[in-house]
């Protein structure tokens, strides 16, 4: 029983990071789906994209 008892409390915690962490990504969803803003700020900062017509420069340190 006890073994049962602190499998549950672990068991508990999961999920409760897992729904922080599905809640974050349904806010993500949701701005992304929202804010055509927030589509193009991630799309050039995570995929390296640009608009057409633009120059891309790259600064090398």
């Amino acid at each position: 029983m006890v073994h049962m008892k602190k499998q549950l409390s672990h068991q508990l915690q999961d999920n409760a990071q897992l729904k922080k962490r599905n809640e974050l990504l349904l806010k993500q969803v949701q701005q992304l789906q929202n804010n055509q803003v927030a589509v193009e700020s991630r799309a050039r900062n995570e995929l390296g994209m640009i608009k057409k017509g633009e120059t891309y420069y790259q600064v090398v340190k």
